[in-house]
This record gives structure tokens, C-alpha cells and sequence, in this order.
């Protein structure tokens, strides 16, 4: 049995990642963004909670949480209509899906496993680090997104290679019929959560590192995820706005 920790696990795929891991007899702890998310899991699940658009509890978050076997880094954001700040004065969609999950690896005790989720929009995803928060260009929300998700398989790649004993992949987990999918999505919740479960549990081939996987494939991501001058600027631009260094 591992205990597993699973963002942003209150709906959709989190919450069918974090019910299936249960099944199967992991101990897992849930995450919400909110006191009032937390209480309405029906069972009463261990709940950490942090608004990760909140960089002072984000920080908490990873500082408290204790130790894990597995951290799975569900929590994210779709495309914006408008570029939105936080109360970090950060754009919203880089802080929720980018510099929350760098956060959180970096202050957290190493687990044995992590795991990313990512979107196959990550294949159009731009690596500018110039310009990371849409400052100057154009604001694109999709674009943005697109962007972020690359940043997550860089940041997964970045883990991998610092970490060589953590196992830290990637996951695409699909196009999933849920709040953020939408109703045209063209996939059901048990496929959003079967590879992360597969990577979070199995021996095998799923003792790996470094890889970007939907549906246990081990797949091609954007060339820049692999450029390590790129993630070493992402990391970098991750550390300055947040104060935190992952070593």
C-alpha cells in the first residue's frame, strides 16, 4: 500500500484518480482548493487544503504536507478569456498549473514517484522564457494553456534528470468529459485517470523516468520539454517568482 497525494482531487480527473487508488487499497489524500470543496467529498476523505493560486499557501502547503510515496500533480486550469492576475500579481493560469507543482515538488519531502498531467496541447506549447506571463505578447488564452502544459513535461523532464532517484513522468491523460473537458469531450473519466494510476502503482514498465505517457504509451512530446537549457530557465523563472529553489 502507498500513500499518495492527488491535486486538485475534489472533481473530475483528480477525483476519479484519487477514488480508483483507493479501490485498490492505497492510502490517499485528497486536496482542495477550499474549506467548502474539502467537506463536500461525500466519505469524508484526509483532505490537505491550499489555494494554489495563492502563493503564501501554496508555500504552506508544501512545507506541511508531509511525506508521500507518490504526489500526483492533477490541479490545473483550461484556457482564460482574458489574462487574470493573481493577488501575486502573476498570471493566473502560469501560477495554478506551472509554479504551484514547482512549488510543491521543491518544498515537499522527495516521494519515490510524481507524476505531471499534462495535455496533448503541449505539442503547440511555445518556450518563451522571455516572456513566460504573457507581459507583452498578445494575450491567447488557449495559447497560454497550450504553453503551461508544455512547462509541465519540461518541469517533469527537470525532475528526472535532477532527481534520478525519484521516478517523474508525464501524462496526458486524454480529452475527458468533465468540468474542464466540457460535454464534447471525447472520452470518459476512468480512461482520464487509468495512466496515472498504472504509473502511480505498477512495477514493470511502469518503473520509469523521464517519459510523457497517454494511455500507458510512451509518447513524443514537444522537442523543447527536452531542452535542457529550456528547463533550466523555466526552473529558474519558477524560483525568482517564488522565492523557493528547487535543489
Amino acid at each position: 500500500m502507498a500513500r499518495i497525494l492527488v491535486t486538485g482531487s475534489t472533481d473530475g480527473i483528480g477525483l476519479e484518480t484519487a477514488r480508483t487508488l483507493q479501490q485498490r487499497g492505497h492510502d490517499v489524500v485528497f486536496h482542495a482548493r477550499g474549506e467548502e470543496r474539502a467537506t463536500a467529498l461525500d466519505d469524508k476523505p484526509e483532505v490537505l487544503i491550499g489555494d494554489l493560486a495563492d502563493l503564501e499557501q501554496t508555500r504552506e502547503l508544501g512545507r506541511t504536507a508531509g511525506a508521500f510515496d507518490v504526489v500526483i500533480h492533477n490541479a490545473g486550469i483550461g484556457g482564460q478569456d482574458e489574462r487574470r492576475v493573481t493577488g501575486d500579481g502573476i498570471e493566473r493560469t502560469f501560477q495554478v498549473n506551472v509554479l504551484a507543482p514547482y512549488v510543491l515538488t521543491a518544498l515537499m519531502p522527495r516521494p519515490q514517484r510524481i507524476i505531471y498531467l499534462t495535455s496533448g496541447l503541449e505539442s503547440v506549447g511555445v518556450a518563451d522564457l522571455d516572456d513566460l506571463q504573457y507581459e507583452r505578447k498578445p494575450w491567447n488564452g488557449m495559447q497560454a494553456y497550450s504553453d503551461s502544459k508544455l512547462h509541465d513535461v519540461a518541469l517533469a523532464f527537470a525532475v528526472a534528470r535532477l532527481w534520478p532517484e525519484v521516478l517523474s513522468n508525464a501524462v496526458d491523460p486524454g480529452w475527458i468529459r468533465t468540468k474542464l473537458g466540457g460535454p464534447n469531450a471525447t472520452d470518459d473519466l476512468p480512461e482520464g485517470a487509468e495512466t496515472q494510476v498504472w504509473l502511480a502503482t505498477e512495477d514493470g514498465d511502469a518503473l520509469v523516468t523521464g517519459r510523457y505517457f497517454k494511455r500507458r504509451e510512451d509518447l513524443r512530446p514537444n522537442p523543447a520539454a527536452h531542452d535542457v537549457h529550456f528547463q533550466d530557465g523555466l526552473l529558474a523563472a519558477c524560483a525568482a517568482l517564488s522565492g523557493v529553489t528547487l535543489r
